[in-house]
């Protein structure tokens, strides 16, 4: 069997899940006398990482300390590598008190259901400042039209710190139980493959030609053994592809486009943060957490709008400790089909080729054009992938 790359921070992976069907009753059968909270949807997120393992070695929700050495150093107080912080901020706290044990309910499952317990080791009230300054750190602004910023200043002021015991895995595990998997169940698919060299692919979009190309090119270039696609399942923000038709379309591509064996198609429970450099540092934490030795890191990675210049999430890597992480970079420039080569290059990598020698199309065209029912190039996107997209954007025109 493969020896697998270690996760982060520790010899072994740390969901905190809770495994044994008698412990989980018994924890579900007090989280019934427990005080309730229904948590925000980012809280959530945190929630599901941590349940899955994604998120080792931490135990729960950091507190104010951590959140705000985080932010200006990218170390919690006890010197753990961490760049974006893990909170459960709520706007009013005062029916709870250090010492208690809580019951975390989902906001993003009818009936508001139990999703873990939390065992209050702190309540710490940011003031506005010290909110401003570790939005500055982990977005790089603080203007309330970034998605990230707005969902982040939405919840409140107020961190409830301390460990959990999870219950589930929110609405992933029922809503995409061919997709979403834990970190646990991720290196055992690698083990069970016996890959070595195991490449991880983010993705929150559909996945056209330049997408498909870039992961061959990378496992080319890496000799690399398998590919993980890891595509977020959570919330997005408005006007991006539900998840359940990315996941229909990217499936489609593995199964058309690569070989046998040779990729998984999985996804992650979490919201978007569109923090960009930081966004990127976390996701290859996760992705070292799942076992693999290298992720694909390309333009405007997890950004938003004009907020990040296009190679600073790559860039970031390079100001980070020495040793914070085993997982190693793939760096991708932008990628498109040549016209005068008939397939897919970086374009860095064609330096006679001019802007006009590219198959280039913008997001807002490639809308329009499924919108209307007509499929994008070839030399742009899959037919068989565009035929899944036509009909979404058909549905919801």
């Amino acid at each position: 069997m493969t020896t697998l790359i270690s996760p982060h921070g520790t010899d072994a992976l740390k969901p905190l899940f809770v495994e044994s069907a008698s412990e989980r009753l018994a924890l579900e059968k007090e989280a019934e006398s427990l005080t309730k909270k229904v948590v925000s949807s980012a809280t959530a997120g945190n929630a599901v990482m941590l349940a899955a393992g994604y998120f080792t070695p931490l135990d729960g929700f950091m507190t104010k300390a951590d959140a705000v050495s985080v932010g200006q150093s990218m170390r919690t107080t006890s010197g753990l590598f961490w760049p974006t912080p893990v909170l459960n901020l709520v706007a009013d706290a005062s029916n709870f008190k250090v010492g208690d044990r809580i019951a975390l309910q989902d906001p993003n499952v009818e009936g508001a259901p139990v999703l873990g317990v939390q065992t209050i080791e702190a309540l710490d009230v940011f003031t506005d400042d010290e909110i401003d300054t570790l939005t500055k750190n982990v977005f790089g602004t603080t203007d309330p039209e970034h998605p990230g910023v707005a969902e982040f200043r939405a919840q409140g002021n107020v961190a409830i710190a301390g460990p959990v015991q999870m219950l589930n895995y929110s609405y992933f595990s029922t809503e995409f139980p061919d997709t979403f998997r834990t970190a646990a169940q991720i290196r055992q698919s690698i083990s069970e493959h016996d890959w070595k060299r195991v490449v991880a692919f983010q993705t929150r979009n559909p996945m056209h030609r330049a997408h498909e190309e870039l992961c061959h090119m990378a496992m080319k270039r890496l000799n690399a053994d398998g590919l993980v696609i890891h595509m977020l399942l959570g919330k997005l923000k408005p006007g991006d592809i539900p998840a359940p038709v990315r996941d229909a379309s990217i499936r489609k591509m593995i199964e058309l486009y690569f070989p046998a064996n040779s990729a998984l198609v999985t996804g992650y429970g979490f919201d978007m943060l569109y923090a960009g450099p930081r966004e990127a540092l976390l996701h290859a934490v996760f992705r070292q957490n799942m076992g693999a030795t290298h992720f694909i890191i390309g333009r405007d990675h997890a950004g938003v709008g004009d907020y990040y210049e296009p190679f600073e999430a790559q860039e970031i890597f390079n100001q980070i400790p020495e040793g914070a992480l085993k997982i190693e970079l793939f760096k991708a420039d932008h990628t498109a089909y040549s016209k005068k080569l008939n397939k897919v290059v970086m374009m860095s990598e064609a330096p006679d080729h001019n802007k006009e020698d590219f198959v280039l199309l913008s997001g807002t065209a490639v809308r329009e054009m499924l919108s209307e029912g007509t499929a994008p190039p070839v030399e742009f996107s899959r037919p068989e992938v565009a035929q899944i997209l036509m009909e979404h954007y058909q549905k919801t025109s």
